[in-house]
């Protein structure tokens, strides 16, 4: 029975979203937020923070996997990646209708869209779009699993994206390395040691 409930997509799908009950609990309460600016501009950072974090969990399965094949975990995540996805893809969603709010005004967002950290941010989210809406059976299906992974690989771009974005908005170099260093180590052992099993004997 509890391994059933464990399994379940629901149980998953609950604690991909715990982290946004806080969240949602501030935006209803209208509070202003710690440092006293109004609380759809203090919850930017972290729900693209979130985002961040289920996306990269969600690519450096694969290269784990290959280190700790004997990871019963590991391949109980990485059946439910497509969910990871789908979730990085709704923090940043919500960080995106927060942004959109906390600006105010079309003129406002236009004219912040030039600034080099905004508009990877926006390239980022764009490139979600589609990876997230495909992330299903059904377009596996009627895209066949070769163009399938193809569209999915655009994730590279939005993780790239992602990493320029948040350094550039925040000024700040240390946090993202911290999150992206390790998923960049780890694709780099995953390109390695799969170029090794195809090199010929």
């Amino acid at each position: 029975m509890f391994r059933k409930l464990i399994d379940h997509p629901v149980t998953f799908w609950v604690l991909l979203a715990l982290p946004s009950v806080p969240m949602v609990m501030a935006l209803l309460s209208g509070e202003p937020g710690a440092d006293g600016e109004p609380v759809t501009h203090s919850l930017l950072h972290p729900t693209g923070e979130f985002s961040a974090r289920f996306m990269i969990i969600a690519m450096i399965l694969t290269p784990l996997v290959m280190l700790f094949p004997r990871s019963g975990f590991l391949r109980w995540l990485i059946k439910r990646r497509r969910h990871l996805g789908v979730a990085a893809f709704f923090y940043a969603l919500l960080h995106t209708i927060l942004y959109v709010i906390d600006m105010g005004a079309i003129t406002a967002i236009l004219k912040d869209f030039t600034n080099f950290g905004i508009w990877t941010g926006w390239l980022a989210f764009v490139v979600f779009v589609p990876l997230a809406v495909t992330s299903n059976d059904f377009y596996l299906r009627r895209l066949g699993p070769k163009r399938w992974k193809a569209l999915q690989r655009w994730v590279y771009l939005a993780a790239i994206a992602t990493l320029l974005h948040w350094m550039f908005v925040h000024n700040e170099i240390g946090p993202a390395l911290v999150h992206f260093v390790p998923l960049a180590a780890l694709e780099l052992y995953r390109i390695v040691a799969n170029q090794r099993v195809a090199r010929p004997a």
